[in-house]
Parts: structure tokens; sequence; C-alpha cells
């Protein structure tokens, strides 16, 4: 039996085959031609202040790099003016994760901050066989060659990167591996951040298939999951694997599909979704030992801010 993760990549070719204007597919939003208002590039700023002591800065976005898009410039510049680690929530270099793709598009802009990124690949990572442009591009910033998960300590934080586009069962081998990372972690606080998020507002709707890894999460007591894939931002209030409200000991979803990608409009306004933007920006966490801070910071427009604490 093919698991709905399969069918997933099995299918991106017949994906390729409906693309339009050499950039989106049939079906999904996409930004007008010829739009008269795109979005102004900030300025070149000095970097942030420095987070307090004892914490640290996880910034980025996913859905990123298209060559000429003004979005993907000025997402870039942002991230010149903010330390801390980034991170690339997938779909990284369009439309189909190639060398060339990764070195015209990713490399100029975003890639700029290479040095300090550690990604997830999305499903246009593998639109190239075995997204393996992306491992070679990234090396051991990506982990592990070929797996596309991993896991690293961020401050007083533990982080897990996983891949969505393979199998993502309980009993897959990236489902044995998270549980063994979970219950090694001695960390209180902990993030994890893939490219399909399982709760969207946006046109790809629920990917269902990811609420395995959700119980898994939820059980461990993560804090934190963030997603791409839906080319907005928006924010969830914690909840528990089935969308139900949990404050005490429920995560809290980002989705920051916000890179550079064209922006995707609201089909819907899913349970539990406190803030929903359609702006280009990148998403600044602030980690400390028991709590953290958000920023959604636009290029544009409005933004969003808030803070939590760890379970």
């Amino acid at each position: 039996m093919i698991s709905a993760s399969t069918k997933r990549v099995t299918t991106l070719a017949g994906i390729v085959a409906t693309c339009l204007c050499g950039l989106y597919c049939a079906g999904t939003p996409t930004e007008p031609s010829g739009s008269s208002n795109p979005p102004s590039l900030p300025p070149n700023s000095p970097p942030t202040l420095p987070p307090p002591p004892g914490s640290e800065v996880f910034v980025g976005a996913g859905d990123i790099a298209v060559c000429g898009s003004a979005g993907t410039e000025a997402t870039a510049r942002l991230l010149d003016g903010i330390g801390g680690t980034v991170f690339a929530a997938g779909d990284i270099a369009y439309l189909e994760g190639t060398a060339q793709q990764f070195r015209d598009c990713y490399d100029p802009t975003w890639g700029r901050q290479k040095f300090r990124t550690r990604p997830a690949p999305g499903n246009h990572e593998y639109l190239s066989p075995g997204a393996a442009p992306y491992f070679a591009y990234f090396g051991a910033l990506a982990g592990p060659p070929g797996l596309g998960y991993y896991s690293f300590p961020l401050g007083a934080w533990h982080a897990i990167s996983l891949n969505s586009n393979v199998s993502v069962t309980q009993g897959s081998a990236q489902g044995q591996w998270l549980r063994a990372d979970l219950s090694s972690s001695p960390t209180k606080c902990t993030i994890a951040y893939w490219h399909h998020p399982l709760f969207t507002s946006g046109p790809n709707g629920d990917n269902t298939e990811m609420r395995d890894f959700w119980r898994m999460l939820y059980a461990a007591g993560v804090d934190i999951i963030l997603n791409g894939h839906d080319h907005l931002y928006e924010r969830f209030a914690p909840q528990d694997p089935d969308g139900i409200p949990d404050p005490a000991h429920g995560i809290r979803q980002f989705t920051v599909g916000t890179g550079g990608a064209p922006l995707y409009d609201l089909v819907r306004i899913a349970p539990n979704s406190e803030v929903r933007l359609k702006s280009f920006g990148v998403l600044k966490l602030t980690l400390s030992a028991e709590t953290y801070q958000w920023e959604f910071i636009g290029v544009s427009g409005a933004g969003d801010s808030g803070s939590g604490s760890c379970h």
C-alpha cells in the first residue's frame, strides 16, 4: 500500500507538466503578470540588537527563491540585518530545485546567509530526483545526505528539522528516528519545522498525513512548529493534533511561506487561526531558557508579535 506522502512525491513529475508561466501550477493562486505594485526593497540596515543573554534568535521563512522576484531580494535584505540562525522551511529554489536555480536564484539572495542556515526540503526540491541539488548545495547544513531530517541544539532549545516529502508515519524510518530523538533530548523547550503544514487557511488545504508526527511531538511536549507551503503568514493558537484548543499543553504552529514566491489568498479561516497576513517577510523567534517571543517582520504592511512559555 502506498502512503499519502509517497503518492505526493511520485506524482510531482505530473505537476510539472501543468505549470504555467514558468512559475506556478494551474489551479493555484499566482501573482498577476505585470503587477504594478511590487514590494519595495528595505534599505540595508545595521544588525538588530543582540538577543537577551542566554537566548537565541531563529529567523526565516519558506517558499523563497524565484529568480527576479523583488520579494525574494526584500526578505534577503531583512535577514542581512538580523543575527542568529536562519531556517528555510522548504521550496527554497524554484521551480524544480535544480543546481542552476540554487546557483542563480537562491545563492545571490538568501544564500548570503548560507553559512548560518539550517534548511528543510520542500516538494519543489523533490522535482529534482531525490532532491539531489538541495543536498549538494547545503551539504552538512542539511543533515545526513539524502535523509532530509536531523536535529541540533539551538541555545537552550532543541531544534528538529523534518522531511514531509517522504514517509511520515510513526513506523517509518523517519518516525522511528523522531521518537528516539525526542526521548533522548534533555531540554525543556523544543521547536520542530518542515514544509507541509497540518493546519492551514490557505489554498493547499490541511496536510492530514502530518498528524502522526504531530501526535509524537505533542506527546513529547514540543512547543512550536514552523511550516511553509502555503504562501502566506498564519499563526495558530496552541492546539492538539486534532485541532482542539489546548492552552496548557498545545503546540503553536506558524506558517511562514513568505520568503519571496508569489503570495496566496486565503480560502477560509481555519479553526484556532489567530492571525493571517498576505505579505512577504520573515519570522523572528527569540528563544530563551523557558520562554519565547515571536515577531513577523513584513517587507511592508502589518506585522505580528507576541510571546509564550515552554511546557
